[in-house]
């Protein structure tokens, strides 16, 4: 809601342009985001943190599966590599025990599928849809609120029998709280930034240098154990961004060149059309003079 009211002032201020979309679309993409991220809550409370880090871990592949399938998009084998990489850095840095439970298995299986589909809708609704990153969160923001204001407390009181509105708020508590939303105006923004000008397996190792910068700071500033398989994993992890990072840069030169050789070569077939059709108008203007 916090996120909803910071873009709407922002409107107000014509910082951004609002642009209507289709509220059916807007709707339910809201709502699947909801759900996203009360799975992901979930799953973390259902799960040991290993398992949780292994759900996160399984969303690249699950992302990368469903767009070939449903969006025919072409992983090259040097990016699957890099991504390859990325991930067994990631788990052999954060991934310590595995405990498994079915429920907690079920949810995280529900947590991969939202989270993957509700990220490729944030690249493809943006693109489809000629809206921007603000624009589609301005929309979108109040049904997303919505699903889980009413959901929570909820599924709260069934989980732990405790009212989430019986607690008592100290000033320390409301601070900290205000201070919470006012970040994650800033991480719902980035989000649907990023995602749009990228896509969603680049959003997702962009969040795996998250979890590799976590681990860092941890051990920085809070002094947390941090053992030579942390220093191993890290490593690999980051050693997989820079590669995905280089063939995607080499890749998108690859595409910009085709498509510059692709307009040329239009641009030379318009030309030599025009040229013919002209040279064909004087040639039947000068059977025309010959005949009179």
């Amino acid at each position: 809601m916090v996120t909803f009211c910071t873009l709407h002032v922002a409107q107000r201020l014509n910082l951004f342009e609002s642009k209507s979309v289709d509220m059916k679309t807007v709707m339910l993409f809201g709502i699947l985001n909801g759900i996203s991220i009360g799975f992901l809550n979930l799953s973390l409370g259902f799960n040991s943190v290993g398992f949780y880090q292994m759900t996160k871990l399984a969303i690249i592949p699950f992302t990368v599966l469903l767009e070939t399938i449903f969006l025919k998009k072409q992983f090259s084998e040097k990016i699957k590599f890099a991504l390859l990489l990325l991930l067994v850095g990631v788990g052999i840095a954060s991934v310590t025990d595995l405990q498994l439970n079915m429920v907690g298995t079920i949810l995280s299986l529900l947590a991969i599928a939202t989270t993957c589909v509700g990220q490729i809708l944030t690249n493809t609704i943006q693109k489809k849809l000629n809206v921007s990153s603000t624009q589609l969160l301005y929309q979108s923001a109040p049904f997303q609120a919505a699903v889980l204001f009413i959901s929570g407390p909820l599924v709260d009181q069934y989980l732990t029998n405790q009212n989430v509105f019986a607690y008592k708020y100290s000033p320390i508590v409301l601070a900290f709280i205000i201070l919470s939303c006012l970040i994650a105006v800033s991480v719902n923004f980035s989000t649907f930034l990023v995602i749009g000008k990228t896509s969603p397996v680049t959003y997702q190792v962009l969040g795996h240098l998250k979890t590799c910068l976590v681990l860092a700071f941890g051990y920085t500033l809070l002094h947390d154990p941090f053992t030579e398989r942390n220093i191993i994993g890290i490593l690999f992890a980051i050693f997989g961004m820079g590669l995905y990072s280089y063939f995607c840069i080499q890749e998108n030169k690859k595409k910009q060149s085709a498509d510059l050789v692709s307009q040329m070569k239009d641009k030379d077939t318009t030309a030599l059309l025009g040229h013919q059709e002209k040279e064909g108008l004087e040639a039947k203007k000068a059977t025309k003079d010959s005949l009179v």
